[in-house]
């Protein structure tokens, strides 16, 4: 039906939307329905795709999307997930796409699996800005652990990027690691930037900044893992402190920081793994069949994205946390604070999903209190670095950095020496 303006491509609409797109409650009953959605698909061409419509659709209604131009595969299951359906008569009802904005960004079942755009990515991180402090517990001793695992590198970095730096827990840790390097920090959210200039202590807004003449510690700017704002070569070390699992193509990501990475540079990475939440989808599996959280990806997946992308001698290994809680409050409260929720579970007000559905949630996590009386959960550390090595003397490159082999010379023995 044309009033959801649902575009082509699978971009989710950015707020509510409803039948007729006056903005009021425009009641259509059930066949004036079908003649805008015949409209549509005449529009569009084909013969439609048509999908169940959320909650009500065990009464027949139905959403109309054109074939070929509009999303398919978990593309269309997203929608369903996500439209909800007021049904005021027999024959009268409202379809709502209900906001993406709290709801997780990742993976979903499928390979073709639909995620919102960057735009969404980055309204969502901001909404979720306030409450992120919150997890500043888990960020730093990730982080603390992360500087361990550097220890044993022989590194003098000229200039570091901290990749989704947030609030910028990270960026006063490379400070005092390497007091005489640039530092700069970059996140897709701009809330979560103004955060981390709060921790900056020469960062002083306006005149007051001019006047006392002092230079920020830290360089800070917005930008998408995956288009990163610098020029090639720009950076001794990349560091990125559990942010790579939020961006829905890791595959895409590698590449661009092996382009922005100097030669001899390192890039050094944390990120969740497949058992994190664990006891929660169990949890979850109890109440009902659908996916409620994210899906990470396998730590080897990670290595074969790095060496793809250009990367030398890459090193994964991997550790698991628990994180106790008292009460499945408190646990689904800060487990929604870093989006580890996806659907409309984590962002539906409860009288829309029924009291008896999180009571029923409640209880399987009140089962899982270990004999210490808290409930335990589990969380998977993936942990990686590798270099971008520098292409040997006369060996050709590609234009993002990457050593070039002809075919021909692959295997060709040397010629031996002479005495």
């Amino acid at each position: 039906m044309a009033p959801l303006r649902q575009r082509a491509g699978g971009a989710a609409p950015h707020r509510a939307q409803q039948v007729g797109g006056t903005g009021r409650a425009d009641h259509l009953p059930l066949h004036r329905a079908a003649q805008r959605a015949g409209a549509w698909q005449q529009q569009f061409g084909g013969s439609g795709q048509r999908l169940a419509g959320g909650a009500g659709s065990q009464r027949g209604a139905r959403v109309y999307l054109p074939s070929g131009r509009g999303p398919s595969g978990a593309a269309a299951a997203f929608i369903r997930r996500s439209g909800l359906i007021l049904y005021l008569s027999p024959r009268r009802f409202l379809v709502f796409l209900l906001p993406c904005l709290p709801v997780s960004l990742h993976a979903a079942d499928s390979p073709d699996a639909f995620l919102p755009p960057a735009r969404l990515t980055r309204l969502a991180f901001d909404r979720r800005s306030r409450g992120f402090g919150q997890l500043d517990f888990l960020l730093g001793e990730i982080g603390r652990r992360m500087q361990e695992r550097m220890e044993v590198i022989r590194l003098a970095p000229q200039r570091a990027l901290d990749i989704g730096c947030g609030h910028g827990q990270g960026l006063a840790g490379l400070r005092a690691r390497f007091p005489d390097a640039q530092i700069a920090g970059l996140d897709i959210s701009g809330a979560m930037l103004a955060e981390a200039g709060q921790r900056d202590p020469q960062r002083r807004p306006g005149w007051i900044g001019r006047m006392l003449g002092k230079r920020p510690l830290f360089d800070l700017v917005q930008g998408d893992l995956a288009t990163l704002p610098f020029a090639p070569a720009s950076f001794d070390l990349l560091w990125s402190n559990l942010a790579l699992h939020w961006h829905p193509e890791p595959h895409r990501v590698f590449p661009e920081w092996h382009r922005v990475a100097r030669d001899e540079g390192l890039v050094l990475f944390s990120l969740f793994g497949p058992d994190t939440l664990k006891e929660l989808r169990a949890a979850f599996a109890e109440v009902d069949q659908a996916p409620h959280t994210l899906r990470f990806v396998d730590m080897h997946d990670i290595g074969d994205m790095l060496v793809h992308s250009g990367w030398s001698t890459p090193v994964m290994d991997m550790e698991t946390l628990t994180v106790t809680y008292e009460s499945p409050a408190t646990l689904l409260r800060e487990v929604q604070a870093f989006g580890g929720l996806r659907g409309p579970v984590g962002s539906l007000p409860q009288g829309l999903r029924g009291r008896g559905w999180y009571q029923a949630l409640a209880q399987a996590l009140e089962r899982r209190r270990n004999a210490d009386g808290v409930i335990p959960l589990t969380f998977e550390i993936v942990y990686g670095h590798a270099w971008k090595l520098a292409p040997r003397g006369g060996q050709a490159v590609d234009d993002q950095g990457r050593a070039v082999v002809p075919l021909d010379q692959i295997g060709r023995a040397r010629p031996r020496r002479t005495s």
